[in-house]
């Protein structure tokens, strides 16, 4: 796939106008309901101008989310988690596959081993 799954997108098959609040959503992690909440009230506080420029800005230049960007719900919460933090996202890969390892080599360890009662089983097999 030649998407970068790091990168923000336009989540246009969410959207209510252009899908800047669920591209945003989408990059977090977050409930886009709370992204437009927040978006809302950042432009009723005080920020009426400059949110709604960044709004038509980013709409304007970010590119829309390629279609089957994620292949399952699992891969889009890894992306969003490599997003957020990459590092901690590299620990538990490697963690995961430290684990792997670990009990690959206990299977090994116990089919090498002088297990009697395994020999005996196949023995018994053939």
């Amino acid at each position: 796939m030649s998407a970068v799954r790091t990168k923000y997108y336009l989540d246009k098959q969410n959207a209510k106008w252009s899908g800047v609040c669920a591209g945003i959503a989408d990059y977090t992690g977050i409930d886009v309901t709370w992204v437009r909440v927040g978006a809302v009230l950042l432009t009723l506080v005080g920020g009426f101008p400059w949110t709604v420029i960044a709004y038509f800005l980013v709409a304007w230049m970010a590119n829309p989310k390629p279609v089957g960007l994620y292949d399952t719900p699992e891969d889009a919460k890894f992306w969003q988690g490599v997003r957020s933090n990459p590092k901690r996202s590299a620990h538990a890969v490697r963690s995961t596959f430290r684990d792997i390892d670990r009990r690959l080599a206990d299977i090994e360890m116990y089919y090498t081993s002088r297990n009697t009662r395994l020999a005996d089983e196949i023995d018994s097999l053939r």
